[in-house]
Order: structure tokens, then C-alpha cells, then sequence
């Protein structure tokens, strides 16, 4: 895989990609949650590499996509991500969205209808509206001044020990939350920004169907925020499959990747014929 950037007005996106596109395989493209960045998905991606096409980002103003300005909607990021995949040559993505990820992913089934090719779901949620409270989306617009003032050993704490539950998933979050070490601030700000970018997105009350092969995946020991009770409705609500790994937190792609990886090439293999 190399690096690359894609330009936009806000700044640049880096983004790892496989170096020569074959057109005969499937193109995975990894989206790394809320303050996470392309290393949340390293155990993914070193196994598909050999097998498929693969692309990564550092999510718009996450680790190396620094500097950027925090003016950006969800679907800003959805046309931008568009915008990569259209220069790589790939028509017909699998996305692979970890918590903010999937939203992104949503965010681009509904922009681009019938461009997604598959679509897998990590500890995410829902989208729609009809899945979350009032009082929910109160909140996730004030979750600036929590992170800017909650004292930061403990912040790192939870957002290590909180996500994951396997000593790797834990040390990875680490690894990387500690390049906001020092400027709590700008992790904080854009937490924040992430936060409200949902919950607008959410209030848009849009349908963002999933209009392909979709795949629901969350562990059983996922704490963060509702995940739990939201997967369970979504599963409920439209009938795609929801898979719960054993053990695994709101990382489960890094706490049980083996089966995360098992379950990623299940919904390949068992899609129709291009």
C-alpha cells in the first residue's frame, strides 16, 4: 500500500491504497472512527492486502489529515471519500465503517444511492432519526467542553480501557490518543465537531437506506454510548444480519480480529456477480 493526499478546501486527506488497483477484486475501503486513524484497522488490513484492493484514511483533521478546518458535515466527508475513490478508478466500493466510520458510510450510501457495493457496520449505529432520543442528540452537541475539561490521564484511560477490551485493541488506542498528548484542546475540539456533525446529520431526518449487501457487526461488551441497544433496534428494524463478538468492546475489529476478518470475507463471498 502507499500514501496519498486528496485536497479539499478544508485541508488534506491521507489516505493508504493499494498501489496498483485490480479491477478483477473487490475494493475494501476502512473508515476508522471518532478520534481513531488508519492503525485502528492494521489488522484488517494486513490480511486483506494480498487478497483484495484496499484503501484507508486518516478520517479529515485525524493524525496525518492535520491541519484542517473543523467547518466540515458528514456529508462533505461522504463526497470527499467519493471524490478518492473516483481518483483510484473504483466505481463500486465495500465499505467497512468502524463507529464514526459506519456513519460516514451511511452518510455515502445516501449521496451516491447505488454505488456501494457492500457495506459492514463495526460498532456503529443507525443514522436515522427515529433511533435516537432528544435528549441524545442534546448532548452529543455539547460533548466539547466534557473532553476539554475532563482531566486528560483520565480521559486517555477511558478511551484506552473503555473501547477495547484485548490488551492490543487497548495499547493501539493508546498509541493512538497519545498523539493528542499535550493539546487536549485540539483533541477535544475535534471530538466535539464529530459529535455535532451527527447529531445534525441525524436531525436532517434523511432515510439513508442501505441499498446492498449489509453486515451488523458489535461486541457484546461494547459500552460506548447505546451501541448495544441501537444495533439490536437496527437489526430489528430492517433484518441485516447482526453478528456479536464474544468478549470484544466498541473496537472489535481489534479485539477480535480473526473473527471480524472471517466475517468481512463471509459478506464478499457472498456477493452477486458484478
Amino acid at each position: 500500500m502507499i500514501e496519498k493526499r486528496y485536497e479539499t478546501p478544508c485541508g488534506a486527506i491521507h489516505y493508504w491504497v493499494t498501489e496498483h488497483i485490480d479491477p478483477t477484486r473487490e475494493t475494501l475501503v476502512f473508515l476508522p472512527g471518532l478520534t481513531a486513524d488508519h492503525r485502528l484497522f492494521e489488522k484488517q488490513t494486513a490480511y486483506f492486502a494480498d487478497r483484495e484492493n484496499v484503501l484507508v484514511w486518516d478520517p479529515p483533521a485525524h493524525a496525518a489529515s492535520w491541519p484542517f478546518a473543523l467547518t466540515f458535515t458528514l456529508m462533505d466527508q461522504a463526497g470527499w471519500l467519493d471524490g478518492i475513490l473516483r481518483a483510484e478508478g473504483v466505481r463500486k466500493p465495500v465499505i467497512v465503517g468502524q463507529s464514526m466510520g459506519g456513519y460516514v458510510g451511511q452518510a455515502y450510501a445516501e449521496r451516491f444511492p447505488g454505488k456501494l457495493r457492500g457495506f459492514v457496520s463495526i460498532d456503529s449505529a443507525p443514522l436515522q432519526r427515529q433511533y435516537v432520543t432528544g435528549l441524545e442528540l442534546w448532548l452529543l452537541k455539547r460533548m466539547e467542553p466534557v473532553y476539554r475539561h475532563y482531566p486528560w490521564k483520565w480521559l486517555l484511560k477511558s478511551g484506552t480501557d473503555g473501547v477495547a477490551t484485548s490488551a492490543y485493541g487497548r495499547e493501539l488506542m493508546r498509541k493512538i490518543m497519545m498523539g493528542y498528548d499535550g493539546d487536549q484542546a485540539r483533541y477535544a475540539a475535534i471530538a466535539g465537531h464529530g459529535f455535532r456533525m451527527l447529531a445534525e446529520a441525524m436531525e436532517a431526518d434523511l432515510p439513508y437506506p442501505i441499498d446492498c449487501p449489509a453486515l451488523l457487526i458489535c461486541g457484546e461488551r461494547d459500552r460506548a454510548g447505546s451501541c448495544i441497544r441501537y444495533n439490536k433496534a437496527w437489526h430489528k428494524k430492517t433484518g441485516i444480519r447482526l453478528e456479536w463478538i464474544k468478549g470484544a468492546g466498541h473496537n472489535s475489529n481489534t479485539d477480535a480480529p480473526e473473527q471480524v476478518n472471517r466475517l468481512i470475507e463471509e459478506l464478499l463471498h457472498g456477493l452477486p456477480p458484478v
